[in-house]
């Protein structure tokens, strides 16, 4: 983070965490930086800057890194088939997930 902020941070997270409960209760959904952004209130080159500060990974890491968890724990506990699974996670085909 830059010097100008650090200041800010308090209020920067909030809003980062606020896109990020966005992509963990609709992580099947589509999320591009541009909808994060907005969601957070800031634009597109500092929400993806200050994600990855915040939480270690890129917006779009983080998204994969849920909907491979969620798949995961669908292909675990159900009996659902894979093509349902994929679909309910987010995935565009079979060959994509």
């Amino acid at each position: 983070m830059a010097n100008g902020d650090a200041a800010r941070w308090p209020a920067l997270l909030r809003r980062l965490l606020r896109a990020k409960d966005r992509i963990d209760a609709g992580s099947h959904e589509p999320w591009p930086v541009r909808r994060l952004a907005d969601v957070s209130g800031v634009s597109q080159a500092h929400f993806a800057r200050s994600f990855k500060a915040a939480f270690g990974l890129p917006p779009h890491r983080y998204l994969l890194t849920r909907r491979i968890e969620r798949a995961k724990a669908l292909l675990r506990d159900t009996d659902l088939p894979v093509i349902d699974i994929a679909f309910q996670t987010g995935w565009q085909s079979l060959g994509t997930f």
